[in-house]
């Protein structure tokens, strides 16, 4: 997959997330939850976009940490959202499927790097 084709896929994850959330249930625990995820889902591809204009290696690196983070914080919440029974889970698990696999195609982004940049004191993903 290029940079482009990321790019679209991590924005249509984040569209995805924006009509759940606005189809959460109106409870003050489902819109805090949908808070959350909001603002991890959607920042997903904004800070993809922020790693592909990096000033260096290690600003790519840091960048993709956060695409990392803040993707894996996306399928917490989705969980969350299941485990406290506000969605059912056959409706989560496609979304939850594809924020799973964009951490993993980050990590690996990340591990890929990072072969390419031996110098680099950054540590390896977990």
């Amino acid at each position: 997959m290029n940079e482009q084709e990321f790019k679209d896929r991590t924005k249509r994850a984040a569209l995805r997330i924006v009509r759940l959330v606005e189809a959460l249930p109106k409870t003050k625990t489902a819109q805090t939850i949908g808070v959350q995820l909001l603002r991890c889902g959607t920042s997903v591809g904004a800070n993809y976009r922020a790693a592909c204009r990096g000033k260096s290696p290690a600003d790519v690196f840091a960048k993709l940490g956060i695409v990392e983070e803040e993707a894996d914080e996306s399928v917490y919440w989705l969980e969350l959202l299941v485990e406290a029974k506000l969605l059912p889970e056959a409706r989560l698990r496609p979304l939850m499927a594809e924020m799973d696999e964009i951490v993993r195609m980050t990590v690996a982004s990340i591990r890929t790097l990072r072969a390419r940049n031996p110098k680099s004191k950054i540590e390896n993903p977990k």
